[in-house]
């Protein structure tokens, strides 16, 4: 029998109201390889205010990790929020399931959008999708901010005890939880002080997973599997751009060690800001300081807008990280 009230979906309704107030609308993009993109763009398009690019993690749909921030930079920026393949409108029949495929098809929206220059944030796997496309297309972005993301990772951590979870088929698990248990034990994971989700009826964790959890939940897997497979720090490029690195202090999904891993792989280029108090899901736990950050890094310090005609968007190489 079905459910009269979703209070998931109502809240997805109220989130897609308010991105229509804030002058987006929703965009469906046909990349004609069997690829589907849905994303969130500017109604007016302004030549004065430079491109933010906001990708999203693992999780909800993109309306739902992006809908707090929005509103701190759409002053200065105009923005852009996809839906990366597999949640949220977007879809493929493509097999290929790494970053660099996502990072692709991000950068074809962007394109159909004649969106020639642009800074991005990654939220944790968006964090993954963002570092790549800045290390594919690096004339085109400009400033870039990872949040969480453990990029440097390599492969052999699964098995040296880097991860809170060392089994990839139970963090996939975990990661799409299809179980209220499995829900109540993500947020445990992601959360220094984990909110009083034990105390929430099944029924409202039920409703969560089948909106936001269900649907293409292996193909979701397989991006998680995709992520350590045959991953080597000694491979992964080292992105030019200005890189800020957020990390909550106490990150049980990607633990703060690879936040100075990253920091010494990309050197003077980055700058790290560790969030106290905070786990992986610090944009939740430290909101005020989170945006502190975002704003310093890409309102304050940004260089006056470049007068040099736009360039092309074009991959320099086609990476698998």
């Amino acid at each position: 029998m079905p459910r009269c009230f979703s209070f998931t979906e109502y809240r997805n309704w109220c989130y897609r109201s308010t991105f229509v107030k804030w002058g987006l609308r929703s965009t469906v993009t046909d990349l004609e390889d069997g690829t589907i993109m849905h994303c969130w763009v500017p109604n007016i398009r302004k030549e004065s205010k430079p491109d933010l690019l906001l990708i999203h993690g693992l999780g909800a749909n993109a309306v739902w990790q992006w809908a707090d921030v929005i509103p701190h930079v759409i002053a200065y920026y105009n923005i852009y929020v996809p839906d990366l393949v597999f949640f949220g409108d977007s879809v493929t029949n493509r097999p290929d399931r790494t970053e660099s495929f996502q990072a692709q098809c991000v950068m074809r929206v962007m394109e159909a959008n004649s969106v020639r220059r642009l800074s991005l944030v990654g939220l944790s796997y968006g964090g993954f999708v963002g570092y790549s496309i800045a290390a594919q297309f690096k004339e085109v972005v400009e400033r870039v901010v990872l949040c969480s993301a453990g990029v440097c990772m390599e492969e052999k951590d699964l098995s040296e005890g880097v991860f809170s979870v060392s089994d990839l088929e139970e963090a996939a698990r975990i990661l799409v939880p299809q179980t209220p248990e499995r829900l109540r034990e993500l947020v445990y994971y992601t959360f220094f002080r984990p909110p009083p989700v034990g105390l929430l009826p099944s029924c409202l964790l039920t409703d969560f997973i089948d909106a936001m959890c269900t649907e293409h939940a292996e193909e979701k897997r397989d991006l998680i599997r995709a992520i350590p497979k045959g991953r080597k720090l000694s491979e992964l490029p080292k992105i030019s751009q200005p890189t800020l690195i957020i990390w909550g202090e106490h990150d049980q999904v990607f633990r703060l060690e690879l936040a100075y891993r990253l920091k010494r792989h990309l050197g003077d280029n980055a700058q790290l800001e560790v969030i106290k108090n905070a786990g992986h899901a610090f944009n939740v736990e430290k909101p005020k300081e989170y945006y502190k950050h975002l704003k310093s890094f890409l309102v304050d310090s940004q260089p006056p807008p470049s007068s040099l005609p736009p360039k092309q968007i074009k991959p320099t190489t086609v990476l698998n990280i």
